[in-house]
């Protein structure tokens, strides 16, 4: 081991894509008072608020759902640009990578033509500046730096089933010796020197070089996965020389022997780690493949986008009448929100039909087998049916549960659920979730749990009571044993950071810190963001990522905003916070939570007056420029991570300099019982018992 020491498918018709039209959609009960707006109708729950029109964009809206405490314009986009000193949104400044000059709130619930034309007034300058301004670039962040200097804990790679390695990271852990280059050398060629990780964190690993013993001096970071990292004993079979470093070169006269002696019973890499990172990073999805997507602007709907691009399992989706190729979504080749071509009319799922009649040249369908497979339920008995009431995580608003409608019911278990107080008539808004979701919840879940559920806009009755609420509107709650109750030994723990997709603008990876658990549901915090921008997450979610992930796949991570301008902004807010008029928040209750101590600002509850922001805030961003990938994760090559069990990567144990295997024992998937909010993994307490 040490000589080199010495010598210094099958494819789907397409047709339903053309064929298929949009379906018609129930009127809303005829009980429910109304308003008319500009050729749309909108249920409100007191039906006594009058007419408004915005001094910016004109549009006229329920004076109520306007901003302001002087209801002079219908949202914080228009106020902003009417002011001569404040035109950037908040999606702006994010993507310049400052917090907002102050809370961008737009009201939690405009009717769909209010966010819209909202929206309208900025998208022009979105697109012009998206062209001469890159994202936020990473220069000047340093996962290892952050990690070290506030002494924060990263979720393991385990907790992520869909990343790479995460089904067969085995028991890589510290004190694992791995052999990587010397930097603490003079000789021209390159030479390496065995080291130990000292911390982990996701995929990248604190190591120091053997022989400093105590000493932090020349610690560095790296990343596990990287083409530099190699077991004890790769050197020996390459022809690659061990080269002590040169700080510590007069330390001993006998290097073999001191080796020897250190790695005897020692771990290491499996001999073949390289190439199941490499198989792990090989993704089905190919450029050209069509599916059907969540039509951004319209959530009640799908259209079909073709696939423009593979990152890392991410595609980005370029929706198929978009001439100049603009009109993008981002999003896991693992997202529910994608599906085969033909899944809407299967369904009876509301289907855009397409401008284009036949598919464009090397354009083809996406085999059915490629897309996440959903449980399989029986409707036959007990069912969910249209009306019942539950709560649910508002998709243009994910930092809020709601109390929510099942409003159709379609096959295969799939429901589409409108936010109570917020709908459109046409059910433009309405949104598609299976039932086995993990985002929607049983009455009284919010309850139970300390979670400040979202009461519809407009009502009065506060505080919010189920019993009150279901016997006012004659409805009755969804039962609770149709809901999805398991609970995964997940291993997350607040406090933990990690990569995560903003999903308000899923072009975006930011650093992210864990800051709540309540059974399988996270709360995601954006480091460096205010908290109304935080979103609920499921723990098995495809838009959360090791740290690590983006340098690994060579997409870009969007860094903490800088503490000097959180700390500049933060003083104008202030000075400005008493003229701030308040918004519609619904009742807070004070009670004491159980939040375990996290190493940056602590999350507070889900804000109900949160911003509801457009299902894209991209919609017309080109995305942004990415890292050149790694020799052995070229674009060229991505399809599948594998999801097979059977792969189960040992470390090897380096004993008289021959490593021999260590078996490792099958994931243990025992469900914690009673756990506290920091650490609840168990289903003990999931709901409220409801009565008969």
């Amino acid at each position: 081991m040490f000589d080199g020491y010495d010598s210094c498918s099958e494819d789907t018709s397409s047709s339903s894509s053309s064929e298929e039209s949009e379906e018609e959609v129930a009127p809303l009960p005829s009980n429910l008072p109304i308003i008319k707006n500009n050729g749309q109708v909108y249920t409100y729950p007191d039906g006594k608020s009058g007419m408004a029109t915005c001094e910016m964009c004109g549009m006229v809206g329920v004076r109520d759902a306007f901003y302001s405490k002087t209801k002079r314009f219908c949202s914080v986009s228009c106020s902003r640009s009417y002011s001569s000193n404040s035109k950037k949104a908040s999606i702006l400044a994010r993507l310049q990578g400052k917090p907002p000059t102050k809370k961008a709130k737009v009201l939690q619930k405009q009717p769909l033509v209010a966010k819209l034309a909202a929206y309208a007034q900025y998208q022009a300058t979105l697109q012009n500046q998206a062209k001469t301004k890159a994202a936020v670039s990473m220069e000047g962040f340093s996962w290892g730096n952050y990690i070290n200097s506030n002494s924060f804990t990263a979720a393991p790679v385990t907790c992520f089933k869909h990343a790479p390695m995460g089904t067969c990271w085995g028991d890589i852990s510290e004190n694992v010796r791995v052999e990587v280059p010397n930097t603490d050398c003079s000789l021209p060629t390159k030479v390496f020197w065995i080291a130990g990780i000292v911390k982990l964190a996701g995929y990248n690993a604190l190591l120091r070089y053997e022989g400093f013993e105590n000493d932090p001096g020349l610690d560095f970071w790296c990343n596990v996965c990287g083409s530099d990292i190699h077991p004890v004993g790769w050197c020996a079979a390459s022809g690659k020389p061990l080269v002590p470093p040169r700080t510590i070169q007069h330390k001993y006269t006998n290097w073999k022997a001191f080796l020897v002696k250190r790695l005897t019973g020692a771990k290491t890499l499996p001999p073949d780690f390289s190439q199941k990172v490499s198989e792990s990073m090989q993704y089905p999805f190919k450029p050209c493949m069509r599916v059907e997507v969540v039509d951004k602007r319209h959530l009640c709907r799908t259209r079909v986008a073709v696939v423009e691009s593979v990152i890392g399992g991410r595609l980005r989706l370029v929706y198929e009448e978009s001439e100049d190729r603009t009109d993008d979504f981002w999003c896991h080749m693992h997202s529910p929100l994608i599906h085969h071509i033909g899944w809407s009319r299967s369904i009876g799922h509301r289907f855009k039909r397409s401008d284009i009649t036949k598919k464009q040249d090397g354009h083809f369908d996406t085999p059915p087998h490629l897309f996440a497979k959903v449980k399989e339920v029986d409707q036959s008995g007990e069912w969910f049916k249209e009306g019942m009431k539950l709560e649910a995580i508002d998709p243009l608003n994910l930092s809020t549960i709601c109390v929510a409608t099942i409003r159709k019911v379609l096959a295969d278990g799939f429901l589409m659920i409108g936010i109570d107080g917020s709908e459109a008539a046409d059910g433009s808004d309405w949104f598609c979730y299976h039932a086995t979701s993990p985002s929607i919840f049983p009455v009284g879940f919010c309850e139970i749990n300390m979670i400040e559920l979202t009461p519809p806009r407009g009502y009065t009755k506060l505080p919010f009571k189920w019993f009150d609420y279901l016997r006012e509107t004659g409805s009755i709650a969804a039962p609770v044993k149709l809901f999805n109750k398991d609970v995964p030994n997940h291993g997350f723990r607040v406090g933990m950071k990690l990569e995560a997709v903003d999903l308000m603008e899923p072009r975006l990876i930011c650093v992210a810190t864990v800051t709540r658990i309540i059974h399988r549901l996270l709360r995601i915090h954006f480091d460096g963001w205010e908290e109304e921008y935080d979103q609920w997450v499921d723990c098995e979610s495809p838009d959360l990522y090791p740290v690590g992930w983006c340098q690994l796949t060579g997409y870009q991570l969007q860094p903490p905003a800088s503490q000097s301008s959180r700390e500049s902004q933060s003083g104008s807010s202030k000075q400005k916070k008493k003229a701030k008029s308040q918004q519609y928040k619904g009742h807070k209750k004070k009670r004491k939570m159980p939040i375990g101590k996290k190493p940056v600002s602590l999350s507070s509850l889900p804000m109900t007056g949160g911003v509801r922001r457009s299902f894209s805030g991209d919609e017309e961003l080109t995305p942004p420029p990415y890292r050149t990938l790694p020799a052995q994760t070229a674009p060229e090559a991505f399809p599948p991570p594998s999801t097979s069990r059977e792969f189960s990567p040992s470390l090897k144990t380096v004993t008289t300099l021959q490593l021999k295997e260590e078996l490792i024992d099958g994931e243990d998937y025992n469900f914690l019982q009673g756990a506290s909010d920091q650490e609840s993994n168990g289903s003990a307490s999931f709901y409220i018992k409801q009565e008969p």
